[in-house]
């Protein structure tokens, strides 16, 4: 099943996205992190799948276009960005995270 995750920016409530961690500032650095692993996976994979239309002969004069390839890299151009997914995964308490101890509470 596949969540309906919106592809343009929409107004969220700040104390929505506040609640979960007490804290703003925290909470956005776990939705970058979380954006970042998925922006990587992502690029991960599209370049795996576009590793079987490269050719060792292509010169700047040789490049053709591929149908395909077009339609690949199409395809991640429409998929909703990584930060509006790491938000959606958010909201829905489908991100794990843990808060590093300070040093003042180990002592």
């Amino acid at each position: 099943m596949t969540k309906k995750i919106p592809t343009n920016t929409i107004t969220r409530n700040l104390c929505d996205i506040a609640e979960p961690t007490g804290n703003i500032y925290e909470s956005v650095v776990i939705l970058s992190k979380r954006a970042n692993q998925i922006a990587i996976a992502e690029k991960k994979e599209l370049t795996r799948k576009l590793e079987d239309f490269k050719n060792d002969r292509d010169t700047m004069e040789e490049v053709f276009e591929n149908r395909e390839q077009i339609e690949i890299s199409k395809f991640y151009e429409k998929q909703p960005k990584p930060a509006l997914v790491a938000i959606s995964e958010f909201e829905e308490g489908e991100i794990f995270y843990r808060m590093a101890k300070k040093e003042e509470d180990e002592e």
